[in-house]
């Protein structure tokens, strides 16, 4: 938050945070779990309902020069990032509402 301040005060004054994206969440392990709780009670609605989770095949599209999306459209990664996208579409449009 301290860095959007500054950019903020130095460079852009109208930058605003859309949301928090919880990444590489694993649900079998403590810390991940500790991590989005203390995320969402400290930052609230900033933190987006859909997490991406840990997946292997979001790690190795990277090495093929490939969106996850196109690497492969049907693995767990790729089908949360769709679902991000969709979360950020449906909260524009009530925000345009």
């Amino acid at each position: 938050m301290l860095t959007i301040r500054e950019v903020r005060q130095s460079a852009n004054p109208e930058l605003r945070i859309e949301g928090v994206v919880l990444t590489m969440f694993d649900a079998r392990n403590n810390l991940s779990r500790m991590v989005e709780e203390d995320a969402r009670a400290n930052l609230g609605d900033l933190v987006f309902n859909t997490v991406i989770p840990r997946n292997v095949r979001v790690s190795e599209a990277p090495s093929y020069a490939c969106p996850v999306l196109t690497y492969d459209t049907n693995s767990k990664g790729a089908l949360a990032y769709r679902a991000l996208a969709d979360e950020l579409l449906r909260n524009n449009a009530q925000m345009a509402a």
